[in-house]
């Protein structure tokens, strides 16, 4: 069975934020996905969108696979390096500031039987 992959690394977004648009287009077929993707109102939505279409796009050229029998075999988000930042707090004291990072990674399958 034939993957196409696509990795979008350090992405300025939180994991657990790009976690809920993961699951929302997980098994679906790559055109329903981006359609799905297209018109949810979530920052993620965005990166995911063109990280899959980077993959459909991968998959097309470089491994000669239709576009209609594509879908999302697998797709993950994980956590990536830690921005540590600082904020001047009352009284002289120290405010933490953490800015998270993803890595995204988008498995496109071909479905078998078409």
């Amino acid at each position: 069975m034939a993957e196409a992959r696509a990795i979008n690394r350090y992405v300025m977004i939180s994991p657990q934020k790009l976690r809920l648009v993961c699951d929302q287009v997980r098994g679906m077929s790559a055109e329903q996905a981006l359609t799905v993707l297209k018109f949810m109102p979530q920052k993620g939505a965005e990166i995911v969108s063109k990280t899959m279409a980077s993959a459909v796009a991968n998959a097309e050229n470089n491994m000669d696979l239709k576009r209609d029998n594509l879908y999302v075999a697998t797709i993950f988000a994980d956590a990536g390096p830690v921005l540590k930042r600082m904020k001047a707090g009352a009284r002289g004291r120290y405010k933490p500031r953490i800015r998270r990072t993803s890595h995204l990674t988008v498995i496109l399958a071909e479905r078998e039987g078409k």
